[in-house]
């Protein structure tokens, strides 16, 4: 099957209501409890960052810049990261990117989320995206049961959904990515290294 089932897509729909575009502007809001995040909590530096999985501009910043970042900065206790989900075009293919990284565990949250960005090109350049996410989900330990339960289920949906309003509605996001640092906006649109070097600096970090 190379498609979403009619159910699933029926579900992911729902997510439409999320709908933005990649990189255009927001603002900030203030670190909340039970996050996807890294490194010391108690880091003078936190660094937020709103991504759609089906992003390219977020794809890149994945792949390019975040692992100098990580290693610059996270693992050495100096930024508390969190990543925040959002929704952007195809969102048949953001929503289940989310819903699958969830699905295989907090512990696993970041190296499925990680694959889908590496994959993700490739992914659309196939038109099988439930193709691709099913092979993530499988090497991830997940069978295709497990990978259809999970992508189907109304109440993980819901609440995504719910974490894409909150950022729309309360946090004022309104494109990928959008970073924030100590709870000011620092940019939306992809960052360079350089450029989280000065805002962090500029943060007291």
């Amino acid at each position: 099957m190379s498609s979403f089932s009619r159910r699933t897509l029926s579900l992911l729909a729902i997510a439409a209501l999320g709908l933005a575009a990649c990189n255009k502007g927001g603002s900030a809001a203030s670190v909340t409890a039970d996050e996807m995040g890294m490194g010391n909590p108690q880091a003078k530096v936190t660094v937020v960052e709103y991504a759609s999985a089906s992003c390219p501009h977020c794809a890149r910043f994945n792949n390019e810049v975040f692992p100098a970042f990580k290693a610059k900065y996270i693992d050495t206790g100096k930024v508390h990261y969190i990543f925040r989900e959002f929704l952007t075009s195809p969102v048949q293919f953001a929503a289940a990117g989310f819903l699958l990284s969830r699905c295989a565990g907090k512990d696993k949250y970041f190296s499925v989320l990680d694959t889908i960005y590496h994959d993700q090109t490739q992914i659309y350049q196939s038109g099988d995206m439930r193709g691709g996410l099913l092979n993530i989900a499988k090497s991830a330990g997940m069978t295709e049961q497990q990978f259809n339960d999970c992508i189907s289920n109304a109440d993980a949906l819901k609440a995504l959904n719910d974490r894409v309003e909150k950022a729309q509605t309360q946090d004022h996001i309104d494109g990928t990515p959008t970073f924030v640092i100590n709870g000011k906006q620092a940019a939306s649109g992809e960052m360079t290294l350089a450029q989280l070097d000065d805002a962090i600096k500029a943060a007291g970090g």
